[in-house]
C-alpha cells in the first residue's frame, strides 16, 4: 500500500469545479498519472496525480486544508 502525500501546503479539491463530479470516489481503481484532485494555493490550482496502480481510498476530505507531505489517499 502506497500513500499518496501533497506536494504542498494550501487546500486539496477532489472536484475539478464544484458542480462537476469527483476525479475519483473512494474504491475507483487508478493508474499512475492519474489527476485525482487539485491543490489550491493563493488562486493557483496544482494537479495532485497518482503515484502507483491500484485502488484509491481517500484520507483526506474535499476542501480540507493540508500541509506538505501529508497523506491524502492511500493506494493499494
Amino acid at each position: 500500500m502506497a500513500q499518496l502525500l501533497s506536494p504542498l501546503p494550501g487546500t486539496f479539491y477532489r472536484r475539478p469545479s464544484p458542480d462537476k463530479p469527483a476525479y475519483k470516489e473512494d474504491g475507483d481503481k487508478v493508474k499512475a498519472g492519474d489527476v485525482v484532485g487539485l491543490i489550491e494555493v493563493m488562486k493557483s490550482f496544482n494537479e495532485v496525480k497518482a503515484d502507483a496502480d491500484g485502488k484509491i481510498t481517500f484520507i483526506a476530505e474535499n476542501e480540507e486544508p493540508v500541509m506538505a507531505g501529508q497523506a491524502l489517499a492511500e493506494i493499494a
